[in-house]
């Protein structure tokens, strides 16, 4: 089943994790939204610089650290995401008790590794 995922913190370097993950999420079907620093462009997904209206997002999986997670709160809640995966390094107490707070399912988690499991 297609999770529609946001790539938060994506980018087109492709020795990125970020990277792998949105090629990853699409070879495995999911619909994937990207949103990072840097206009791009990976597999059939383009990447946007600035936050976009999101329908019937399943999850957010975040690429970036705690200082830079603060301007994307708002958005990310808005949003209302069934979950938010932090990816290691981006884990941050504060967002996951925003998270709760909101009905959404915090994940200390890799996207990856998830994917690779069938655990996605």
């Amino acid at each position: 089943m297609s999770k529609k995922t946001l790539v938060l913190g994506a980018s087109d370097n492709s020795s990125r994790y970020s990277y792998l993950a949105i090629q990853r999420l699409r070879s495995k079907g999911h619909e994937v939204v990207g949103i990072g620093k840097h206009a791009g462009t990976v597999e059939d997904v383009t990447i946007e610089t600035t936050k976009q209206p999101v329908e019937d997002l399943d999850t957010v999986t975040l690429y970036l650290n705690p200082l830079h997670q603060k301007e994307y709160y708002d958005y990310i809640l808005s949003l209302k995401p069934k979950r938010i995966i932090f990816n290691p390094g981006a884990e941050n107490e504060e967002l996951k008790q925003l998270a709760l707070q909101n009905n959404i399912q915090p994940m200390e988690a890799c996207t990856l590794v998830m994917l690779s499991t069938g655990q996605y």
